[in-house]
């Protein structure tokens, strides 16, 4: 049996779907479990969760005493399900707050097949599914507990369904309430996700189809009577209720603190130029990059055929909407890798144009080598040679992921190329996330921090006096691994935990101040031990040096 032969048994039904959800679960998986919780946005979810489940207040969002009103409340509320089926607040597994993203993964993949399947056949919907589960940006996201992953999940999921009314009206078909229920439930789960992202992904794609097409009649079978019920039904509940609690104020922030400053300038640094995206786009679609300019020549080329604009209209609105949003960070443009990851697809349906062959093989082995050339840094950088290992496994993959479906490629094998670039690519993520990068101690101070503490004995896990005083390093990893109360103060706040007889880290800037306070107390402290690495959140290089709660009078100190 030829692999097209065998392709197109594993498209045929729902197949096409659990594969490709298959696949984003094998990319995500391993990284779920392997990485250590990530600074900052991660920490951040994850920690207020781990506060709702501690509070059992499910409406107002908090990290340690402060308001976190940026995002609805859909992504903690999924956590806190997860947490409480498969762990405990307590217990701060951070893998269990990851399983919302992962499956947002899978879903997103998933109807990225189905979407694409509708639009233009089943085996290209099982390779658009593959495609997307497969990408670096997706497969990084899936193991990271924040919005993102869930978000695309939500938005492909509507995304997929209206391609399916699309497509049924343009056939004279009937699309089923099943088809719609997904549509207004994927908009629901979206906003309660991020607020308008998935919304405004759908509202511009309709906007763009009418347009082109110079006619909306066929919107009309979506639905809109008991599907903006069911829209309501899920989103106002919570929105009524923060709305009270906070006297308004969530709105306030949300939109004033959060939103405007996005949309007014590059918030807390993060800006970049217009094309910051697309530069980005052939890494972060890796290892299906080998395809990415037969999908622009196949956008172009057959614009006119249905399944191809109904891709671009969801693609290029939403690629613009974030390339001219002043705020950048490389997650943002997910919700719409989907439609990319379509015409990636549809491109090997046919003979792929030469030009296009070359630059595209050419972007993969050069996307592979960047690949190589980051676990060999960071090996290099922070790591030992313990770690070798893993490096030579991670960067082979990477690059031989490149190479082969570059060769491949050039011979004009597109689909043998896509599969075996995909299976190298997936297992160079494996490697690089669940092998070689939680191996890299330097870069994870928090953790090194908690084992530290536990090893000492100073953790209040481990029945040590808290809550731990820290001064000078105040990442929310931390925070999340050593409890909500862990006290962030400066040196004379450390000073005084220890007095109390509390354990106190003091980053090496705030030694000083702290050593003085000491003084000042008429005391010494006991190290305990010390932690150094980088700060990977801010490139600072940090030494941490953690002190026992057990202070010591001069007198008591002299032999």
């Amino acid at each position: 049996m030829t692999l097209e032969s065998r392709l197109d048994a594993w498209s045929r039904g729902w197949r096409a779907p659990l594969f490709a959800a298959l696949v984003a679960l094998i990319a995500g998986l391993p990284g779920l479990f392997a990485m250590p919780p990530l600074d900052r946005d991660e920490s951040r979810f994850a920690q207020a969760t781990s506060q709702m489940l501690e509070t059992g207040d499910y409406v107002v969002i908090k990290f340690q005493d402060q308001p976190r009103f940026k995002k609805p409340v859909g992504i903690h509320w999924m956590q806190a399900l997860s947490v409480t089926a498969l762990s405990d607040a307590e217990a701060r597994q951070i893998w269990a707050y990851r399983i919302p993203s992962l499956l947002g993964a899978m879903l997103a993949a998933a109807a990225c097949a189905w979407g694409a399947a509708a639009l233009f056949d089943a085996r290209t919907g099982l390779l658009a599914g593959s495609i997307l589960g497969a990408t670096f940006l997706l497969s990084s996201e899936a193991f990271i507990a924040k919005t993102d992953a869930a978000l695309c999940g939500a938005t492909t999921l509507a995304m997929a369904a209206l391609a399916r009314v699309y497509m049924g009206h343009l056939k004279g078909e009937p699309s089923s309430k099943w088809t719609k229920l997904a549509f207004w439930l994927g908009l629901a789960l979206a906003a309660l996700i991020k607020g308008p992202v998935g919304l405004l992904v759908a509202l511009f794609a309709l906007l763009m189809l009418a347009i082109w097409d110079r006619k909306a009649g066929w919107m009309k079978d979506l639905g809109w009577t008991w599907g903006l019920i069911l829209f309501a039904a899920i989103t106002l509940p919570w929105a009524m209720m923060i709305t009270v609690a906070t006297d308004g104020a969530f709105w306030g922030a949300a939109v004033g603190a959060d939103l405007a400053p996005k949309l007014a300038g590059g918030q807390e640094g993060h800006s970049g130029p217009f094309g910051y995206h697309t530069l980005l786009a052939p890494l972060l679609s890796f290892p299906a990059t080998l395809l990415l300019p037969a999908a622009l020549v196949v956008g172009w080329s057959q614009r006119n055929e249905p399944g191809v604009r109904f891709a671009l209209c969801w693609l290029i609105p939403t690629w613009l909407m974030f390339e001219l949003l002043p705020t950048k960070l490389v997650h943002y443009e997910l919700p719409a890798y989907g439609a990319l990851a379509m015409l990636m697809a549809a491109a090997v349906r046919a003979p792929i144009g030469a030009r296009s062959r070359w630059i595209g093989g050419g972007l993969s082995v050069l996307m592979g080598a960047v690949l190589a050339a980051v676990a060999i840094y960071g090996q290099t950088a922070f790591g030992g040679t313990g770690d070798l290992v893993w490096t030579i496994i991670a960067a082979g993959l990477a690059f031989g992921a490149g190479l082969v479906g570059a060769v491949l490629l050039l011979r004009r094998q597109s689909v043998r190329a896509l599969v075996f670039a995909g299976a190298l690519g997936v297992g160079a993520h494996i490697a690089l996330t669940a092998g070689l990068i939680p191996r890299l101690e330097p870069l994870f101070l928090s953790k090194d921090l908690a084992k530290a503490l536990d090893s000492a004995r100073l953790s209040p896990r481990s029945g040590a006096p808290g809550p731990v005083a820290v001064t000078g390093y105040a990442e929310p990893s931390m925070i999340f691994q050593l409890g909500t109360t862990t006290e962030l103060t400066d040196g004379a706040g450390a000073a005084q935990a220890v007095a109390e007889g509390r354990p106190a880290i003091v980053e090496a800037r705030e030694e000083k101040p702290f050593q003085a306070a000491l003084a000042k107390l008429g005391l010494t402290a006991k190290p305990a031990a010390v932690v150094e690495g980088l700060n990977y959140s801010d490139g600072d290089e940090e030494r941490l040096t953690i002190y026992r709660g057990e202070p010591i009078a001069p007198q008591e100190a002299q032999p």
